[in-house]
């Protein structure tokens, strides 16, 4: 009986562990949060200053965090639609060689995740220059 109670408290202690050092959850990436008149996503952005002496990429993220799965990486001069902010944080849409049409330059009725064809995720704001919008 003993052996059952220390295994039940190292499995309880090894589930807490894990659930504290846990990455953060998905943040799907909202559009139409600037109201129903306006487009999809308010600004088009280039990535940036990124140092072409290091790894030379920009993250996508699941969320907006660096402890978030990363999802993707983008190279200097890529564009994304800048959909929402947090934070030191950008919530992008982005097209890729075989969807070029986001969709997001066009009004939605209200807020809602991006559903389309193109990929989304989340960014160091840090790195991104509006170039409209």
């Amino acid at each position: 009986m003993r052996s059952v109670t220390i295994l039940a408290v190292l499995s309880a202690g090894a589930l807490w562990a894990s659930a504290s050092t846990a990455q953060p959850g998905n943040r799907p990436v909202r559009v139409g949060l600037a109201g129903a008149d306006l487009d999809a996503c308010l600004s088009l952005a280039e990535v940036q200053g990124l140092d072409p002496n290091g790894d030379n990429f920009l993250t996508v993220r699941a969320a907006p965090s660096r402890e978030a799965r990363a999802l993707d990486r983008l190279g200097p001069g890529q564009q994304v639609w800048v959909c929402e902010e947090s934070p030191g944080w950008s919530g992008i849409v982005y097209a890729t060689r075989r969807n070029r049409q986001c969709n997001v330059g066009s009004p939605v009725p209200r807020p809602r995740p991006y559903a389309g064809a193109c990929r989304q995720g989340w960014v160091a704001s840090r790195y991104l220059v509006t170039i409209a919008g």
